[in-house]
């Protein structure tokens, strides 16, 4: 790969269309192992979170199979078609967006509830999911990461203390994985959030649900949320 430099606040759109140019053309071929992100990020001429944004973003689409601990692959099933346009994306986004009602529903619940009855063990195990996201960010763990975001919210549903509304968050834990991995990738693409980004509003939503606030808890998982939403929308666009 050529060595380039590239200064711009979408560069991750830039360094995407490339590489997906390069598997379009064959460069790089179904199952073909790419670069490490350092050696892309010194070859782009960009930072290493502009490469992870980028490679997120196709693997969004289809066109990349990333596999924690053993690099990133170009999938060998690529996307043709309208299977992959526009109409799959608002079909996918139509589905997640009804996972994304149910939590909203769901979730201001337990949030509320845990606010006033958290226990100290509650708080404990809480903190100690916090404690795995930022070690997940700061590793760039991504499956870590996902799994410690989808406990954080099961354990907010735990600390509610409602035996139903947890059963309820527990039965939803295998779509939530699945979803909120999907989400994931899609923010950090649209919105390039980044997992330091995600850990601040999570350990946010914890500290109203620590000072017992119930009305600041259910509004900072709402905010939360309705990020989720507007990548959603986008999506629509």
């Amino acid at each position: 790969m050529r060595k380039m430099k590239i200064e711009t606040e979408k560069g991750h759109e830039i360094v995407s269309r490339i590489l997906l140019e390069r598997i379009k053309g064959s460069e790089l071929l179904p199952g073909e192992k790419l670069p490490s992100v350092v050696d892309l990020s010194q070859s782009f001429g960009v930072g290493r979170s502009t490469i992870r944004e980028a490679l997120s973003a196709l693997k969004a689409m289809g066109w990349l199979d990333i596999r924690h601990g053993g690099g990133t692959f170009v999938s060998k099933t690529l996307p043709s078609g309208e299977q992959h346009g526009a109409g799959s994306l608002f079909r996918e986004a139509e589905s997640l967006r009804e996972i994304l009602e149910v939590r909203k529903v769901l979730e201001a619940g337990t949030a509320e509830l845990a606010s006033s009855r958290r226990t100290e063990e509650d708080l404990a195990r809480l903190e100690a999911i916090l404690d795995r996201m930022a070690q997940a960010a700061a590793h760039n763990d991504t499956a870590e990461s996902e799994r410690a975001d989808v406990d954080f919210h099961t354990a907010i549903a735990a600390a509610s203390h409602n035996s139903l509304l947890n059963e309820l968050m527990s039965s939803l834990t295998q779509r939530l994985t699945e979803t909120i991995g999907r989400t994931r990738e899609l923010w950090f693409y649209r919105e390039q959030a980044t997992s330091t980004r995600l850990l601040d509003e999570h350990r946010a939503i914890y500290e109203a649900i620590a000072a017992s606030d119930a009305e600041l808890s259910v509004q900072r998982l709402q905010e939360h949320l309705s990020k989720v939403d507007a990548v959603l929308k986008r999506h629509e666009g």
